[in-house]
């Protein structure tokens, strides 16, 4: 029997001007069955769809969708569903269970950036970045008031405290006033120990609560104008900044 690939190299081979003796030569077959298939109109060869084969899962998927569905917005992990299934008979591996659970998965819409802001001089955020590290290393100090937005910058060769507190200074200067507080994102230089009396009371170094002491309005002694949380008003300053 004579295949369908064959016979499409019977054609090709003639369309490159070989004659039927030497198709025939070429591909072991006889001049007549050569001839036979030139003469023949082309048919576009016949594919039949691969029958569907059936899955250890099929009669659970019902069942997965409903679970996952009652859930939302909360996600029930694999293991748990398989259990539950494995109890009703299935005999499947997780793999294919995975694959099914996240192809029921919705994506979940990010919500909506608030911006933060507040009243003329209420606030300030300060920060570190690094600019390079290694002998001869180069930071950035960052501070951003809340209100206005403006950048303040100084580079240093160090992170110690003392030249956070000197920059804190020139910060001050440069704006012009001291704000009522001022906001960190767990700088090592300010938080030596977070929840170290109890959940949201930190350690805060001891030469800060002195600072604060001589800033008029800007920190209380007793701490409580101190905020530590995280906040992204340097972030972006810092990225656009270094990577000029």
């Amino acid at each position: 029997m004579v295949t369908f690939e064959t016979v499409m190299e019977i054609k090709i081979l003639h369309k490159q001007g070989m004659s039927s003796r030497a198709i025939a030569r070429e591909l072991g077959l006889s001049r007549n069955t050569v001839k036979r298939y030139l003469q023949a109109k082309s048919e576009p060869p016949k594919y039949t769809p691969r029958p569907a084969v059936a899955s250890l899962l099929d009669e659970y998927r019902d069942y997965i969708r409903q679970r996952i569905a009652d859930a939302h917005p909360y996600k029930i992990p694999a293991t748990v569903i398989a259990r539950e299934i494995r109890d009703q008979g299935y005999r499947g591996g997780m793999t294919i269970l995975r694959a099914f659970i996240r192809s029921l998965s919705v994506p979940q819409e990010q919500e909506p950036a608030v911006r933060f802001e507040t009243e003329p001089g209420r606030q300030m955020q300060v920060d570190w970045g690094t600019m390079r590290n290694g002998r001869s290393p180069l930071h950035v100090f960052v501070a951003v008031p809340g209100y206005s937005r403006m950048l303040y910058i100084e580079f240093t060769d160090n992170m110690r405290y003392d030249t956070l507190e000197t920059c804190h200074r020139n910060a001050f200067r440069f704006f012009g006033g001291v704000p009522r507080e001022v906001l960190y994102d767990n700088m090592k230089t300010v938080v030596l120990q977070r929840d170290a009396y109890q959940i949201g009371q930190h350690r805060f170094h001891p030469s800060l609560w002195q600072f604060g002491k001589e800033i008029p309005d800007c920190v209380a002694p007793s701490g409580h104008r101190l905020k530590v949380r995280w906040n992204g008003w340097c972030s972006t300053p810092v990225t656009v900044f270094t990577s000029h």
